[in-house]
Order: C-alpha cells, then structure tokens, then sequence
C-alpha cells in the first residue's frame, strides 16, 4: 500500500493512493485519520485498512494537497557516510567513521513533498541530499535480528537538505540539519510487500533538470536492520520515526569549486518504487 497524508479543504488526514486517486479513510468508520495512530495500530489496522480501501471515498490526486507522509515524527534522525562514493567526495573535510554517525534533524523541520524549501538568511551554503527513508511502524527496544525487519512499516523519500556551513559549527551536524522547511518527505510511504527489493532501488536527484545524484541502494553500508540494531540498542523507537538511511555522491558542496543552491532552483528526487518529491528553493520569508 501507498499511505499518505492529505489536505482536502481545511482537514487532513490519511488515506491509500492507488493511480491517480486517493481513497480516504476518514470515509469508513472506526480508521484512523492520523498517520502515528495509524501505524501504532499495527498489523491489526493495516489489516483492517486493506478491505476498507474499496469501500472509501476516492479523491483525485490533482484536487488535495499531499503533506509529509508523518506530519509530526516523535524522531527525525539521519545516519553520516553511509554510501562509500559520498565519503570519497567528502573526504577532505570528513574524517571516514569508525561506527555508525547519525544526527538529529530537529522535527520542525519537516517539509511535505512538492513545498519550498528556504534558502536562509544567515546562510548560502544550501545543499540537498538524497535519501531513502525508513518509518517506523512498532515500538521496539533492543532488536535484533530477523525481528528489525517487522519494525519498519514501511519506505518514503527524504531531501536531507543541508546547509554547509552551520552543519560543520559541531560535530552533532544537528544545527545545519535542521533549518525549518529542511525535511522534505513523500510523498506517501509505501509497505514492505511491495518494496521486497528495497536493499536495490535507485535514487537520483536532478537540480533544474540536470543530475547531480545517480546510485542504488545496493550500495548502503550499513543496511536497515543494522540501523535498527544500532539505534534500538540506545533509545526505544516508536511508530512514525523516520530514520534516513545516507546520501549517495554528487552533493553540491563536494564540487570544485562547490555549487549551491540558490532562490528559484528546483530540486527534484526520484526513487524507484516509491516515486518522486520536488521542491524550489525560496528565500526565507
């Protein structure tokens, strides 16, 4: 399934894409409106949505506006260094790490798939990177195993938006991670099953129609359960975290000289199986 949040009028809630349409939920009683709620309903509800999609009322893309999949994740992390070509291009001013590296993008960063991004006041160095994102479907502390892969409800596409010169003001990265509008996200989740070869998906993102990122997944360093290993070892993840699992080569700040975006330059991110977010880069009002 394809699940994603919309605003239709004044009110948003969620719903399941099929073609050009969305089947929204609120439509049949007893769902969930909200994407947490949703998910924290486990398999029991996404069992429940699978009948209930037929029944719903269905809506035409072109006539809602599709929000970040998770409007409001209770955690928005991201891991560093995690396709081998990017720590190449970024070697001169990132040390290779030892362990997985991940940052916090604070939650008010979060951005919905075909909305502006800020080019911000106190800063030019803007960069894009792009990302396959994991959310998180279940409660899970200390997982491992064959268990990692029952807490992941599903797979969206994130633009880890970077601004270069504050990320680089502390080890954590966590201030150049998370300027508002920075976490463009979309633009729906789509479940395992119809992701089986999520370890090999491409990703490619072009700037005003030129492309500047072309990889696969394959090439992930650490792969998903890893992830989850990694950080359910620390802190307990919860249902609607979205981990971000690392940016392939051909980021802007790594060119020589380094190219930046600027105000009316439109990013756009494509990722196999999932489909696409865009978004133009504005000045920070």
């Amino acid at each position: 399934m394809k699940l994603a949040t919309f605003t239709e009028g004044h009110t948003t809630r969620v719903g399941v894409v099929k073609g050009d349409h969305v089947h929204d939920l609120a439509s049949v009683g007893g769902l969930p409106t909200d994407m947490i709620a949703l998910l924290s309903g486990g398999p029991a509800v996404m069992e429940a949505i699978r009948p209930a999609v037929d029944e719903a009322r269905r809506i035409p893309l072109s006539a809602v506006h599709l929000e970040a999949p998770v409007l409001n994740p209770r955690k928005f992390l991201a891991i560093g260094g995690n396709y081998e070509a990017h720590l190449q291009e970024v070697r001169d001013f990132m040390p290779r790490p030892e362990h997985q590296t991940w940052f916090n993008k604070q939650v008010t960063c979060v951005n919905g798939p075909y909305d502006p991004i800020h080019l911000p006041r106190v800063s030019n160095t803007l960069d894009y990177e792009c990302e396959l994102a994991m959310v998180i479907g279940r409660r899970g502390r200390h997982v491992r195993g064959a268990a990692t892969r029952a807490m992941i409800a599903g797979f969206t596409i994130c633009n880890d938006v970077s601004v270069r010169e504050w990320q680089r003001r502390a080890q954590t990265q966590m201030l150049g991670k998370s300027f508002d509008t920075h976490g463009p996200l979309g633009p729906w989740i789509v479940t395992p099953d119809e992701l089986p070869n999520a370890h090999t998906l491409s990703l490619k993102t072009w700037v005003n129609g030129e492309l500047r990122q072309s990889d696969n997944t394959s090439g992930l360093l650490y792969k998903f359960e890893e992830m989850i290993e990694e950080l359910s070892a620390v802190f307990t993840l919860e249902p609607g975290d979205i981990l971000s699992t690392g940016s392939p080569a051909g980021v802007g700040g790594a060119r020589k000289p380094p190219v930046y975006l600027k105000v009316g330059d439109v990013v756009r991110i494509e990722i196999e199986g999932i489909g696409h977010i865009e978004d133009r880069v504005v000045p920070e009002p």
